[in-house]
C-alpha cells in the first residue's frame, strides 16, 4: 500500500470507530474508503467485515450486566443467527462479483435508511416496555434469520435492523434489547469472519490498518459521545452514504 492509501484507510477506520461508538453506521465510512483505495467491491466488503470485528466483541464485553437472565434467549437467537450468517456468507462468496457490484449502491441506500430510522426504532422499542414478550414467535425467528443473512452478506446497518426486529417482539428496556442485539451482531460477524478468513479475498494489510484505528476511534468516540449530538453525526453519515451511492450509480 502507498502512504496515501494507508492514510485514507487509517482516517476511515478512526472515523468509523468513533461513529459506531456514538451513533452507529461506521461501515458507511470504512467500506467506501476501501472502494476508493482501489479494492474490488467483494474484497472491500469482506475486508470491512473482518476489520471491524473487534468492535463487536468489545460491545458485548461492555454489556454483560444487561444480558443477565437472557442466556436462553441469546442462545436460541444465536443459533438462528448462525444459520443466517452461514447463508449470507455463502451467498456473498458464490454470487458473481458483477452482481454484488450492481447491488452495492442500493445496499448502501438501505443502510442509510436504517440509520436514519434508528431514533424512531428506538422509540418503538421503549414504547413496548411492559408489553407481552414473544421470545419464540416464528415471525421473530424468521426476521432474525433474514437479518443475519443480510448482515453476513453486506453488514452496514445490521445493528439498527436487529434493534428494530428484537424491539418489536421483546418486552424489555432498550438497554437490554441493545445488549442482545450486540450478541447477535457478534455471532453473525463471527460466522462471516471465519468464512471470509478461510474462503474470502480478504486484504489483510487493510484489515490491520482499519482494525487498529477503529479501536482507537471507538475509544475516542465513547469519550466524546456526550459532546457530539448523535442526530447531527447520524445526518452527516447518511448524507455521506447517499453521495457515495449516487457516485457508484453514475459510475456504473
Amino acid at each position: 500500500m502507498t502512504p496515501g492509501t494507508v492514510a485514507l484507510l487509517a482516517g476511515a477506520g478512526l472515523l468509523a470507530g468513533g461513529v459506531n461508538a456514538v451513533a452507529g453506521g461506521g461501515s458507511l465510512i470504512s467500506f467506501p474508503a476501501l472502494l476508493a483505495a482501489g479494492y474490488p467491491p467483494v474484497t472491500a466488503n469482506v475486508t470491512n467485515t473482518v476489520a471491524l470485528f473487534p468492535g463487536y466483541a468489545g460491545s458485548v464485553a461492555g454489556g454483560t450486566k444487561e444480558l443477565e437472565g437472557q442466556g436462553l434467549r441469546a442462545r436460541v437467537l444465536g443459533a438462528i443467527s448462525v444459520l443466517g450468517g452461514v447463508g449470507g456468507a455463502v451467498l456473498l462468496l458464490t454470487t458473481p462479483s458483477e452482481v454484488f457490484s450492481a447491488v452495492v449502491p442500493y445496499l448502501i441506500l438501505l443502510a442509510c435508511a436504517l440509520l436514519l430510522a434508528q431514533p424512531w426504532l428506538a422509540r418503538k422499542v421503549q414504547a413496548r416496555q411492559g408489553a407481552r414478550a414473544s421470545d419464540h414467535s416464528p415471525v421473530l425467528l424468521l426476521s432474525v434469520l433474514l437479518a443475519a443473512v443480510y448482515g453476513a452478506y453486506f453488514g452496514a446497518g445490521l445493528g439498527v435492523l436487529l434493534l428494530g426486529v428484537l424491539g418489536i417482539f421483546l418486552a424489555e428496556p432498550l438497554r437490554r434489547v441493545n445488549a442482545l442485539k450486540n450478541v447477535q451482531s457478534l455471532v453473525i460477524n463471527t460466522v462471516a469472519l471465519v468464512a471470509f478468513g478461510v474462503f474470502g479475498p480478504v486484504a489483510w494489510e487493510a484489515v490491520l490498518v482499519i482494525a487498529v484505528t477503529s479501536l482507537a476511534g471507538g475509544f475516542l468516540g465513547a469519550r466524546l459521545a456526550s459532546r457530539i449530538p448523535s442526530a447531527l453525526l447520524r445526518a452527516g453519515v447518511v448524507l455521506y452514504g447517499v453521495v457515495v451511492s449516487v457516485v457508484l450509480l453514475l459510475d456504473g
